[in-house]
C-alpha cells in the first residue's frame, strides 16, 4: 500500500487546547531504509510517532519495544530513543514534532486533562486504537492541494490528531465535562426560525410569544432585533416565499396557493403578492414557465 506523503516543515502552525498551547515543528513522513541514531528533545519538545506499516525496534532508554503495523509512541523531553529498522519491510513513519509554548489552568476539566496527559507523558508506547491514518491522508491531502481554508484545516486535524493521542493515553475514559447547552436566546431563534417556516399560514403574534415563553412586546422587540423586520413583515415574507414556491412547482390554482398560504381571500393574496413582487401571481408564474422553456431550449 502506497501511504500519502507529508511534509510540513515552513509553515507556521499552532494549536491551542484550552490553556495547552503547541507550536508544531515540522510534520515529516518519511521510510526507514536505515537505522536512526540514538537522540533526544529539548525540555520542551515532543515527537509523536505512528507506524503504519512495516516493523522495526525502538530502543527507548535502554529497553527494546517492537514496532508493528499500527504502533504509536510518544517521546517526549530527555528521552533518549533510536529506531532500528527490519529491512526486508522497512518501517513506514508519520511524525509530529511539537514545541510546548504555554500550559495555563483551564475551567474546562476535558481539556485541562487532555493539556496535563499530553504534558506530563514524556513517554508512552502502544497500539493505535483511535484509526489515526486517516487524519494523516486528510493531512496530505490539505497541504499537497492547499485549496481555500486549508491552513485552518490542518490545524483542526492537528488538534484531532492530539486529542485521539490522548485517547490512547487514557485508553477511551469518559469525559467528565458536561455538553454545553444551547442558550435560551439560541433556543428562541430555532423556535422563530421554525414557526416561520413551517406555521406560515396562520401564526400570530400571540402563538409565537407562547411558544417563546415572552410577551407579545418582548416578541415584537425579538424578532426586531434579529431579522430588522416586524412580525407582519417577517410573516408576509415567509407566506410569499412558499407562495413561490407553489406557483412554480405546482400545478395549484391561485385560489388553492391563496388559502395554502393562510389568506382568506384570493383577493387579499392578490393584493399582497402585487405589492411584493410587482408583478402578479398569474403574470410571475407565466413569465417563470417562458424563463424555464428558454433555459430548456438552449
Amino acid at each position: 500500500m502506497e501511504l500519502p506523503k507529508v511534509n510540513v516543515e515552513n509553515m507556521n502552525v499552532k494549536i491551542s487546547l484550552g490553556g495547552l498551547l503547541l507550536n508544531v515543528l515540522y510534520i515529516k513522513f518519511g521510510v526507514f531504509y536505515q537505522s536512526f541514531l540514538e537522540h533526544s528533545h529539548s525540555m520542551k519538545s515532543y515527537e509523536l510517532h505512528y507506524i503504519p506499516q512495516g516493523q522495526g525496534i525502538l530502543v527507548a532508554n535502554g529497553r527494546n519495544y517492537p514496532i508493528h503495523p499500527g504502533t504509536l509512541y510518544m517521546t517526549g523531553p530527555d528521552i533518549a530513543h533510536e529506531q532500528t529498522t527490519v529491512l526486508s519491510d522497512p518501517m513506514a513513519e508519520y511524525c509530529i514534532c511539537f514545541e510546548v509554548l504555554a500550559n495555563n489552568i483551564n475551567d474546562d476539566p476535558d481539556l485541562s486533562s487532555i493539556a496535563n496527559q499530553f504534558v506530563q507523558t514524556t513517554f508512552w508506547f502502544g497500539q493505535d486504537k483511535q484509526n489515526l491514518l486517516p487524519l494523516f491522508e486528510q493531512l496530505s491531502y490539505e497541504t499537497t492541494y492547499q485549496y481555500i481554508g486549508y491552513y485552518l484545516t490542518v490545524q483542526h486535524i492537528i488538534e484531532q490528531i492530539v486529542i485521539k493521542l490522548v485517547r490512547n493515553y487514557t485508553n477511551d475514559i469518559p469525559t467528565s465535562s458536561v455538553m454545553p447547552l444551547k442558550t435560551l436566546d439560541d433556543e428562541r431563534v430555532v423556535i422563530i426560525e421554525n414557526s416561520f417556516l413551517y406555521n406560515y399560514d396562520d401564526l400570530t403574534i400571540q402563538k409565537l410569544a407562547q411558544k417563546l415563553r415572552l410577551s407579545v412586546r418582548q416578541t415584537e422587540r425579538t424578532i426586531q432585533q434579529y431579522y430588522g423586520q416586524s412580525f407582519t413583515q417577517k410573516k408576509t415574507q415567509a407566506r410569499m416565499t412558499a407562495a413561490v414556491h407553489l406557483l412554480t412547482t405546482t400545478s395549484m390554482t391561485i385560489s388553492e396557493i391563496a388559502r395554502h398560504v393562510g389568506f382568506s381571500s384570493l383577493e387579499q393574496f392578490c393584493t399582497t403578492f402585487k405589492k411584493y413582487y410587482n408583478v402578479s401571481a398569474g403574470e410571475f408564474r407565466s413569465l417563470r414557465k417562458s424563463f424555464d422553456l428558454n433555459e430548456t431550449s438552449q
